[in-house]
């Protein structure tokens, strides 16, 4: 496939060969908190998005604490090789893999297909729940390199310094919908940042849920104006689907100044004064 960092890309055969080994971590991170419970990867610990992988009092990721706690309870070291997946073809797994970034962990994969691919190809299932030994992390300081926030975004926008990518769907890029169906984080105000470009997170996958080619990445983004040449700010709703868009861009594509606004746009379409752009995407436009 030609991608930038290929080593961050696992197959279910490699999950099925290395699963079993003490060195390996099979997380699985599911929109649906219910998936893991109906059947996962023998060997599989699961983590839920929206109590494990958040602040739940104040609207933010982990602090450097409670990711060193999460990491430790989850039978995870600074050693450990930690192969994320989930539903809708890796959401949220690529957001555990953004946070592990965030927090100097070196060794995180993600597998290609997710849970998609491991369940169409009818491999083993377990209800059983995996309880490791707890470890002992330490994660590095938080690499904010990796992370938008309001006023780089706010810039982007008015100055045109950086690319904005907007993840969501067609209909939440225009203001048809605030939120994709039962999700209900939410917002104010419908529609997209000014300037921001609508590449859909999905038109990076295959219809099995793995990534396509570099060169066809390199084309989907290209075609609006999207490449190394600048920086690229990606957001969606609350950042997880551009996560998966950072993971690619960064990743895959290997461009050099990527980064997530996870305040995304239930931030921007509840800031009081700000301005919003509605309508579909411009023609030609993904």
């Amino acid at each position: 496939m030609n991608y930038a960092h290929p080593e961050v890309l696992v197959t279910t055969e490699w999950v099925e060969q290395h699963r079993q080994q003490d060195h390996v971590r099979l997380v699985e991170v599911d929109v649906d908190s219910n998936a893991f419970h109906e059947g996962h990867i023998p060997g599989a610990i699961a983590w839920a998005w929206n109590s494990q992988l958040c602040d739940t009092t104040r609207r933010d990721i982990l602090s450097r604490e409670a990711f060193e706690q999460l990491m430790s309870q989850s039978g995870i070291d600074n050693d450990t090789t930690v192969v994320l997946y989930g539903d809708s073809n890796n959401w949220f797994a690529a957001w555990a893999f953004w946070q592990m970034k965030i927090y100097g962990h070196q060794d995180a994969r993600i597998l290609n297909g997710g849970r998609k691919k491991w369940l169409a190809e009818g491999r083993d299932l377990t209800r059983e729940e995996a309880h490791p030994k707890p470890a002992h992390y330490r994660a590095a300081n938080a690499d904010l390199s990796l992370r938008a926030f309001l006023p780089q975004a706010q810039s982007a926008s008015r100055e045109q310094c950086a690319a904005l990518v907007d993840v969501r769907s067609p209909q939440e890029f225009s203001g048809e919908i605030l939120a994709p169906p039962g999700l209900p984080e939410t917002c104010q105000r419908g529609g997209h940042i000014p300037g921001a470009r609508n590449i859909p997170w999905s038109k990076a996958c295959n219809d099995d849920g793995t990534f396509k080619s570099a060169d066809q990445l390199r084309a989907l983004y290209a075609a609006e104006g999207v490449d190394n040449s600048r920086p690229v700010i990606a957001y969606c709703r609350i950042g997880e689907r551009s996560s998966h868009t950072w993971f690619v861009l960064r990743y895959l594509l290997g461009y050099a100044q990527v980064t997530n606004y996870d305040g995304s746009w239930t931030e921007w379409g509840n800031l009081v004064g700000a301005p919003v752009e509605k309508g579909a995407a411009a023609a030609g436009q993904a």
